[in-house]
């Protein structure tokens, strides 16, 4: 890779971040106002007893909420990694880091230690690493495993983001065999694959393909959380990319809601993270009811971030109460019993199912 086009994907990792925590990136409609948990006036059970603890893809976590991928590959970003890792640490949840294609491609060290910084501070947390769907089409099983070892990932993310290139004025719209890389990869990574949306959602029809290539979990991403068309146009607009902006506009609301990708994708998969405007402990409890295993956030961990890893952990634990209430009011004692917990879907989530249905 030219220097010129080092510098260009440096800066594109500080502008997403920036964008996002400085600009009107947010959009709402996950369909998590739609659930509604069924209340138990008689729980019969110690709220203090609550066993909030997941077996993740073979990993002991005490909670089921993941740090979502978000950030590295550019030397701004260490501390914020340094900080969601030693965060995720002290807690026991999982984090996942942002694209290494950076770290792949870049000669800089400043750019690597954005990423490696998680292992260094974190070495027992359970982290995953990230690549590109189009990135695999270009990288052979040795440099798919690099990733793995720069971060001595527990587990490597494959992200799907063609909206967000579709966007970009510099963006990969070229979409044909990523489902053949993907399976590659699968077959043969020497940690478990997770393929994961970035704000769009995961349809059932995709779900069954990726559970048919052998991935081993899904994380939905769905709609109604940051919007990264909005985030590109913001960037399109920027450099007077004037069509790439009106797009990034139009469809800024694209995509599946959060609950009903959630619903859909657990129905052919028996391993599903749900993220895409998660905010509350409530909206993952919600979220384990209709079929999920975890729910993820970034944005709400941004600026907690930037403050240091023991904002980070206030805002976990913040979350992590939110999460034992409604299992206390559900009569859970485990998320396997929220998992069984009785719901009703409303509003426009229930039409969307139902028509998804017939």
């Amino acid at each position: 890779m030219t220097e010129q086009a080092s510098s260009a994907t440096e800066d594109r990792k500080d502008d997403h971040v920036r964008i996002a925590r400085e600009r009107d990136v947010e959009t709402d409609g996950t369909g998590f106002e739609d659930v509604r948990l069924v209340h138990n006036a008689l729980p019969e059970l110690d709220y203090n007893a609550i066993d909030t603890s997941i077996d993740f893809l073979g990993h002991e976590l005490s909670a089921p909420i993941f740090i979502e991928s978000m950030t590295g590959g550019h030397g701004n970003t260490t501390k914020l990694n340094r900080a969601l890792a030693q965060a995720a640490s002290e807690t026991n949840i999982a984090m996942g880091l942002g694209s290494q294609r950076a770290g792949l491609e870049l000669e800089d060290e400043s750019v690597l230690e954005s990423y490696t910084v998680v292992r260094e501070v974190a070495p027992e947390a359970f982290i995953y690493g990230n690549l590109g769907a189009a990135q695999l089409r270009e990288y052979d099983l040795e440099m798919v495993e690099r990733a793995v070892e720069m971060i001595q990932a527990d587990a490597l993310a494959i992200h799907l983001n063609f909206l967000q290139e579709a966007v970009q004025p510099e963006g990969d719209v070229d979409g044909r065999d990523c489902l053949d890389a993907i399976k590659r990869v699968a077959a043969d990574l020497s940690v478990p694959v997770i393929v994961k949306e970035t704000g769009n959602g995961i349809s059932r029809e995709t779900a069954t393909q990726l559970a048919d290539a052998g991935v081993d979990a899904i994380d939905v991403a769905g709609k109604g959380g940051t919007t990264w068309s909005g985030i590109e146009a913001y960037r399109a607009a920027a450099v007077g990319a004037s069509r790439q902006q009106q797009i990034g506009t139009l469809f800024r609301e694209w995509g599946i809601p959060t609950v009903p990708s959630t619903i859909e994708c657990a129905a052919v998969h028996d391993c599903v993270v749900a993220s895409g405007g998660v905010r509350t402990g409530l909206d993952i409890a919600k979220a384990i009811a209709v079929g999920a295993q975890a729910g993820g956030l970034a944005k709400p961990f941004l600026q907690p971030a930037a403050k240091g890893s023991d904002a980070v952990v206030e805002r976990i634990e913040d979350l992590l109460a939110e999460l034992q209430t409604a299992m206390f009011v559900t009569g859970s004692t485990s998320i396997e019993e929220l998992q069984q917990t009785d719901y009703v879907l409303e509003g426009t989530t229930r039409e969307y199912v139902t028509q998804r249905r017939l």
